[in-house]
């Protein structure tokens, strides 16, 4: 569902200028304003930020959630100028839809110490159809300066009242002022779930309500009797929560984060059980289990799995005279791979059919997969659909149907498990795309019962890479690279170097290393899967070498090293995501230029993070007129607790340093 971004933090004791909320009332202190006062790098601002979601009664259609939203937000730099789009998710189901409707907006500007205002037109306004499940309102804001205020309002009006978007209590900009406010009917009862670092507690109350029905009586048998009107009236309670806070820091992007979403304090109210008078109480998902029946028993998801009339001539063909599990897994999946191409479109529930998509030869991920899981169960395998939450959809912590956005296979094999993404063309067996790399999976088998299962690939990703390199007396280099990838390091080789104009890669490759020179470029097993990716070229560099009298002075890993540490905090709270264990080995031997020795070598070192997560070992020896430099670098968890963070900080820049370390020639 659409997702409203509310953002919370701590409160500070900075005084802001006296400032009115209510739509259209912008003052010239707001628009002159030239930075944050607490966050000078801040591109924009929210100066307010407002949602009430709340429930409302209507007579035809009973009880409806209303959500409002005011957002007034100041653009400092040509980078806030990406605060000035604003996209809002809608959901549908059934026949039945969310709406967006009083749409207001207005761009405002100082001009000649006069504020003047922009108002949205229509044709800024676009309306799409994402999915099968989902529209998309999206607006641009009209005359955006540097220093502008920007302003829009809107209500949704969703029949789901079962699930309300997440509070969400931080954002990649600061809030000066925010306000929200949930309020629920007595007849509803929600769990209050909480996540994030940040203390979060609301101010709660009740408030008194009532609803008045309109009644009109005729007697019977007659037409002379007039028709009477009256009124009843209900009376109940609204449970209400408020969020108030000033002056709120940005959250903001850090390295090695799956997602900062994951993170950010949040508040999430859960439907349990409802109960109207006269009538029973009705139970809503309280636990996985719950979910997982719902989603199985949709006929967007396990009806679709017991279809297999559309494929069972193609299949029983391709697996003619195959009985071994592994070759019948391999045929299998490779046909689909070759036979449905993806549409882009992310789903846990099929749109158009798995039938269709066969037909067409397109189709979303749920269509593609549950359909590789249905092939794979008509083979005799036991295979099941596993729920996964993409990178950018976030853990899903508490149980509802939206934590989960995409489903792949799983083979239960006596040795473990496979797990396949047809989507991809360059994924293999255990080998998923980097945005299914989220934590853990929910595998739901024939049973109706699930289970956690890990994403994360245990065997490591390689890239070694062997470098001879000819160093000139002038400091220049030519030589040969060859690098060798597998696994993750080799799909997504792959995806950038089949996926791109050869050109426009090359350019790419030479940009990267300071402008190298590259010839004889040539990649082998690029399509085929079952082999690593080999990439080998010669090269040429200009200036390699500080040259100082009759010393000369090199970093022996040229343009290879390592120069940034990508660790900079001094504390962080979150977890090292870096998606797949991985190990790096260099091999370079450098020929000396004529008439040039070593006088002095860097010492070999080894480092070591604690607890088995990785090590960094590093050999350098002459022999001769050549320099022969071994590096091996292995992160072990694909996972590195914050917990960690010091000894990972300290641990990169140890190995940066060494790699940074120069070699001193003389001439003899």
């Amino acid at each position: 569902m659409k997702k409203y971004i509310l953002l919370l933090f701590l409160s500070t004791s900075l005084t802001i200028y006296s400032q009115d909320y209510k739509f259209g009332k912008i003052s010239k202190d707001e628009l002159q304003e030239k930075y944050n006062p607490l966050d000078s790098s801040a591109e924009a601002t929210y100066l307010y930020k407002y949602r009430k979601t709340y429930f409302e009664y209507r007579e035809d259609d009973g009880f409806v959630l209303v959500t409002d939203i005011h957002d007034r937000i100041k653009i400092y730099n040509q980078e806030g100028f990406a605060f000035a789009t604003n996209s809002v998710l809608t959901y549908k189901s059934g026949g039945a839809k969310e709406k967006m409707t009083g749409l207001k907006a207005y761009t405002y500007n100082l001009i000649n110490n006069k504020i003047e205002d922009d108002k949205l037109k229509k044709d800024a306004i676009f309306e799409t159809e994402v999915s099968k499940f989902r529209d998309e309102v999206k607006f641009t804001m009209p005359n955006i300066k540097v220093g502008s205020v920007i302003e829009y309002k809107y209500k949704i009006i969703s029949p789901f009242y079962s699930n309300v978007d997440e509070f969400v209590f931080q954002h990649a900009i600061p809030i000066k002022k925010l306000e929200a406010v949930f309020s629920a009917p007595e007849y509803f009862s929600f769990k209050f779930n909480v996540k994030g670092y940040l203390e979060v507690n609301p101010v709660n109350s009740k408030v008194f309500d009532k609803i008045v029905f309109k009644n009109k009586t005729r007697a019977e048998h007659t037409s002379a009797t007039p028709t009477k009107f009256s009124t009843s009236t209900i009376d109940y309670s609204n449970s209400v929560s408020k969020f108030n806070l000033t002056n709120i820091p940005a959250l903001k992007e850090e390295l090695y984060v799956n997602n900062i979403n994951n993170y950010r304090s949040s508040v999430k109210y859960e439907l349990s059980y409802t109960q109207f008078p006269n009538a029973s109480v009705k139970y809503y998902s309280t636990s996985w289990e719950d979910v997982v029946k719902t989603i199985y028993k949709s006929d967007n998801f396990g009806r679709e799995l017991e279809k297999t009339n559309y494929f069972k001539d193609d299949i029983d063909k391709l697996l003619a005279n195959n009985s071994n599990p592994q070759v019948r897994i391999g045929l299998i999946y490779n046909y689909l791979k070759s036979k449905v191409k993806w549409n882009g479109y992310y789903s846990k529930y099929t749109n158009n059919g798995v039938r269709k998509a066969y037909i067409d030869q397109v189709g979303n991920v749920a269509e593609i997969n549950l359909m590789l899981t249905s092939m794979l169960r008509y083979a005799g395998l036991n295979a099941n659909p596993v729920l996964v939450s993409t990178r950018n959809n976030g853990v899903p912590l508490f149980p509802t149907r939206e934590g989960y956005n995409y489903v792949i296979s799983c083979v239960e094999i006596p040795d473990g498990v496979i797990l396949l993404d047809a989507t991809s063309k360059y994924s293999s067996p255990n080998v998923l795309p980097f945005r299914t790399l989220n934590w853990e999976g929910r595998i739901i088998r024939k049973s109706g019962s699930s289970a956690l299962i890990n994403l994360y690939p245990k065997n490591k990703s390689k890239n070694t890479v062997a470098m001879m390199v000819n160093l000139n007396e002038n400091g220049d280099l030519d030589g040969s690279i060859r690098t060798v990838k597998t696994a993750h390091q080799a799909m997504s080789y792959r995806e950038s170097y089949l996926e791109t104009n050869k050109e426009q890669f090359l350019e790419i490759l030479e940009n990267k290393y300071d402008d190298i020179e590259v010839s004889d470029f040539v990649v082998k097993n690029g399509t085929d899967l079952s082999k690593p990716v080999m990439e080998t070229y010669k090269f040429y560099l200009e200036n390699q070498a500080d040259i100082i009298a009759d010393k000369m002075y090199i970093s022996p890993m040229f343009f290879l090293t390592t120069t940034i540490n990508p660790f900079k905090l001094k504390k962080r709270d979150f977890p090292v995501d870096f998606g797949y264990p991985t190990t790096n080995k260099y091999m370079i031997n450098i020929k000396l230029p004529k008439g040039y020795v070593v006088e002095t070598l860097p010492e070999a070192k080894s480092l070591a993070l604690p607890d088995n997560l990785g090590e960094f070992k590093y050999i350098v020896a002459n022999n001769g007129d050549v320099i022969q430099l071994t590096i091996d670098s292995t992160i072990n968890e694909p996972i590195i607790s914050s917990l960690y963070y010091d000894a990972l900080k300290e641990y990169f820049k140890q190995f940066i340093e060494k790699e940074n370390e120069q070699i001193v020639l003389k001439k003899a």
